[in-house]
């Protein structure tokens, strides 16, 4: 009996814990999945860092679920990202994933995001492949990527929001960290490497 009195306070105790510490929400496709665990990892004596269950694909896939994803949690800090399936679609390559329409969905998803009155900061998109891409072997040009990056961009801009540029601080070490030519993905150093930027930016709205 004292075992299952002491298994049950020590969880108390943890769980109480934890409620004390900032809440933080990632919001991301499976780039965000990759980095989220060393994110985790690096701001566990800071803050509680979830990421939102399954993957959140392009930015229509998010205006469906953002409520779902957000819950009934007060966030402190949401770190989000949408952009690489509205370049290359994947299961909506039929679907109209233009930079204008971009930029349109970001907007009413940022509005709801301020609504949760969570500090917010924007996650730039990581590059696309140099080669056509695994999946479907779509090939985005540099005109193309760099225009949803813009598109995105003035958004968070008008918005004021606090840009975390994982796109220029990973794109001089894409050959390093690149799964492959073909890949948007990284190696579990790439990950490490993103995470690190990541909590860092976390770690500035914490203050």
């Amino acid at each position: 009996m004292k075992s299952y009195i002491l298994i049950f306070l020590t969880i108390f105790i943890l769980t109480s814990a934890d409620n004390t510490k900032p809440k933080v929400l990632i919001i991301g496709d499976s780039i965000s999945l990759g980095y989220t665990p060393h994110v985790k990892e690096l701001l566990k004596d800071e803050a509680l860092v979830v990421h939102h269950e399954g993957n959140a694909q392009y930015t229509g896939v998010g205006l469906v679920k953002i409520d779902e994803w957000l819950g009934e949690e007060d966030w402190d800090v949401i770190h989000f990202n949408w952009g690489l399936w509205d370049m290359y679609g994947w299961a909506y390559e039929d679907t109209l994933r233009t930079p204008d329409v971009y930029a349109k969905n970001l907007e009413t998803l940022l509005t709801r995001l301020e609504e949760t009155g969570a500090k917010l900061i924007w996650a730039t998109t990581t590059p696309v492949c140099p080669e056509p891409e695994i999946h479907n072997l779509a090939l985005i040009d540099s005109k193309t990527e760099k225009a949803f990056r813009k598109a995105a961009l003035k958004v968070m801009k008008k918005h004021k929001i606090q840009v975390n540029d994982l796109y220029r601080s990973i794109k001089p070490k894409q050959n390093e960290y690149a799964i492959g030519g073909n890949d948007v993905h990284f190696t579990s150093e790439g990950y490490q490497y993103l995470a690190e930027q990541v909590a860092e930016e976390i770690r500035k709205k914490l203050k």
